[in-house]
């Protein structure tokens, strides 16, 4: 089964009416800044977009001259901790200016995540960026209680407190029922996976999908991020991560090719024609692009994968198997050259399709030659580097093909656009334990909702 899901729209006289709860989902990537306000169902769990702004972070402002640097995107745009703050700020208020979300009023939660420390080097750089986020949602107006979870009932608003379960459970670190590794500094962008992993979960409530554990996700942005599961029960652990570079591969193909700014262009910089008819690619200009990129387990010795920092130790000390997408940036982009002259955008686009949708091939065979991918595993992608374009079609023709010798008709397929945001609802949910008994996230495909076990498990404890 394969589904392609987009978010349902909602309006602001529509969210008033009902038990809804309203999340701010701001993103800081190496190629685009979103902000995205979506809200939550209460009684059915089902997601809703209200509200969706993306510009480019190579438009942050350049730094001034007495201000600190203290990191870079995986292109180098230079970023301060004032010049974050105020795009920051500037996405979210325009965002929630032009929906027309009451802070006080409508908004419950924000939840800010980034995917910058991917190329960042020391924990100071993400502490800073951290703060950075935090210090634009409070010029925005976000009151600081709208960013931590609520410890009781009594903390959250009036008409939310009939759908909390804080007075039977707490937060325990869980979200949508998986745990994270116990060492989180395996990869330096873990809260991307755990983030994109619950909103793959959530994306599916309200079709007969059931995307429950054990799944494996995917978010190909500029880097890599992502988790696989296993079928524990009431939680399921970790066993699997992934690091590295997705997007910046066939960004630095288009700056090759010119089709692209040098620097910071990428892929978005170079719209297709949407010609009716197909374009046919030169299979062995996709094999020659496959050579120059390396798929496999991460090595022991690494200490950075694809630009993102990690570390070997702290997987194998988890029982983590972490699997890393690496490629020579300056090889790729003298590679992408040769599409300079007589070739069209859409060629190109076509040609991208094709190698993006043949490094997620490599991945599923690395996953199974380590034995992660099990019987009733689901696989979920999102991100801009594999949702778009014929990606999915040529995806779901490749799994149709291995078609009883890898995946089967218990593996569920889907593409889900915004993953991070969605998941931001979801994380936000769980913080304050509202969970859907009768829709839930949590527990195995197939399963019964968690709760019970939830209460026993922290009864014990």
């Amino acid at each position: 089964m394969q589904r392609v899901l987009r978010p349902k729209s909602i309006g602001i006289s529509s969210l008033r009416m009902g038990s809804f709860y309203t999340v701010a989902s701001v993103e800081l990537g190496n190629t685009t800044t979103k902000a995205i306000l979506v809200t939550t169902n209460l009684k059915t769990a089902e997601i809703y977009e209200i509200e969706k702004e993306v510009r480019m972070t190579r438009d942050v402002r350049p730094p001034h001259s007495n201000e600190a640097v203290f990191g870079e995107t995986v292109f180098g745009v230079p970023l301060t901790q004032d010049s974050v703050a105020e795009m920051v700020s500037s996405i979210l208020s325009s965002v929630l200016l032009k929906s027309k979300v009451d802070i006080e009023k409508d908004l419950h939660f924000v939840v800010r995540s980034t995917g910058v420390t991917a190329g960042f080097a020391s924990p100071e750089e993400v502490g800073s960026i951290v703060k950075a986020l935090a210090d634009g949602c409070l010029r925005a107006g976000i009151p600081p209680r709208k960013m931590t979870a609520a410890m009781s009932p009594e903390n959250l608003p009036p008409g939310l407190r009939d759908f909390t379960w804080l007075k039977k459970v707490y937060f325990d670190g869980a979200i949508a029922s998986s745990l994270p590794p116990s060492n989180t500094e395996i990869v330096a962008n873990e809260m991307e996976g755990e983030l994109v992993t619950a909103g793959l979960k959530g994306a599916v409530k309200g079709t007969d999908i059931d995307f429950r554990n054990p799944v494996m996700t995917l978010d190909f942005g500029t880097t890599l991020a992502g988790r696989i599961t296993d079928m524990g029960f009431p939680y399921a652990k970790t066993i699997g991560s992934f690091a590295g570079l997705a997007g910046a591969i066939p960004d630095a193909i288009f700056r090759g090719s010119g089709f692209a700014q040098s620097g910071t262009g990428c892929v978005l910089d170079a719209i297709p024609t949407k010609t009716i008819e197909p374009v046919e690619v030169n299979p062995r200009d996709i094999f020659e692009a496959h050579a120059l990129i390396t798929v496999e387990r991460v090595p022991e010795t690494a200490t950075r994968y694809g630009t993102v920092p990690v570390d070997p130790n702290a997987a194998n000390e988890s029982g983590v198997i972490l699997i890393g997408v690496d490629a020579d940036l300056a090889e790729m982009e003298t590679f992408g050259k040769i599409f300079s002259e007589g070739y069209t955008v859409d060629y190109l686009h076509a040609f991208i399709d094709g190698i993006q949708a043949g490094i997620v091939e490599r991945i599923l065979k690395v996953a199974e030659s380590e034995n992660l991918i099990l019987e009733d595993t689901s696989l979920g992608l999102t991100g801009r580097a594999i949702t778009t374009g014929s990606k999915p079609d040529l995806i779901k023709q490749f799994l149709k093909l291995r078609s009883g010798e890898l995946w089967t008709d218990n593996h569920q397929l889907v593409f889900v656009e915004d993953g991070l945001a969605m998941g931001a609802a979801v994380a936000a949910r769980c913080m304050n334990s509202m969970g859907t008994p009768k829709f839930p996230m949590g527990g195995r495909k197939g399963d019964r909702c968690i709760m019970a076990e939830r209460m026993k498990l922290q009864k014990k404890k």
